[in-house]
């Protein structure tokens, strides 16, 4: 039998619908600001759908899996895909997230500990997006400056994060990026890139973790992993049609707000 959560109408609604629903609404509400659905997602698996610690960050990760080939294919089409900055992503995140994925379960297993990470991670980035403006398209110096060390390093610390929390590190890395003065054109490709091949890197390393035995339900919900991706896919469509049409200086505004909300309730959460 499907688990669900009752809704008082004498019916429940089964975790994947529901699931689906609020990721199709979160990434309609998220793609117009440039923001992974995943990053607003896992408090959903918490607090609402009740995904068991660890296996809500690899659950997270498969919703990645799903949601981001469409943005791939396009850039793929565009040929903006590969290239020296794509590969810095990928030498540090690639591992990153794996050695994030054993402190996920070897050190950070527990409720308590794992709702610390949430704020840790959604506080900064929503007074990220609440205090800054939308990266113009001309913003940057692009392949002029090169690609440093320091941005595969950088990646490295993104991927543990991302393995930890399960975002895959493309919303983080992304931002980091225009700030060291990389054009938004170079950029995206190779967080869309990045949050794609963690997630599937990361995925595997928390079932070959569970295998292991290793850590208790280190494995994904997978049916509930697919659903939610599903309807991401399908809300970031919806929202890249709507970008055109919405104040996004507003839109990141708003989803600022809601994530350092959430951040201050997860830490008041613990305290109390």
């Amino acid at each position: 039998m499907p688990r669900g959560r009752a809704r008082g109408y004498g019916f429940a609604v089964p975790d994947e619908l529901l699931g689906a629903l609020i990721a199709f609404c979160i990434a309609v509400a998220t793609t117009p600001a440039g923001v992974s659905g995943a990053v607003f997602l896992l408090p959903v698996q918490v607090s609402v759908l009740g995904i068991p610690s660890p296996a809500v960050t690899p659950t997270n990760l498969l919703y990645n899996v799903v949601a981001t080939p469409g943005a791939l294919l396009r850039f793929h089409s565009a040929g903006r895909l590969g290239g020296p900055l794509v590969r810095a992503v990928m030498l540090g995140a690639l591992p990153g997230v794996v050695v994030g994925a054993l402190l996920r379960v070897e050190v950070l297993d527990g409720p308590e500990a794992f709702l610390l990470v949430i704020a840790a991670v959604l506080v900064p980035l929503g007074l990220f997006l609440a205090s800054t403006d939308p990266p113009r398209e001309d913003a940057g110096a692009g392949g002029a400056l090169g690609v440093p060390a320091r941005v595969s390093g950088l990646a490295a610390g993104v991927g543990i994060v991302g393995g930890i929390y399960g975002i895959g590190g493309g919303s983080l890395i992304g931002p980091i990026l225009v700030a060291m003065r990389y054009a938004p054109r170079e950029v995206v490709p190779a967080a869309i890139t990045a949050t794609f091949a963690t997630s599937v890197v990361g995925v595997a390393a928390f079932v070959a973790l569970d295998a292991l035995g290793r850590a208790g339900e280190a494995a994904p919900e997978w049916g509930l992993g697919l659903a939610l991706g599903a309807g991401g896919l399908a809300g970031s469509y919806v929202g890249a049609a709507l970008q055109e049409r919405v104040p996004e200086r507003l839109v990141r505004r708003g989803l600022g707000a809601i994530a350092v909300v959430l951040g201050i309730y997860y830490v008041a959460k613990v305290i109390a």
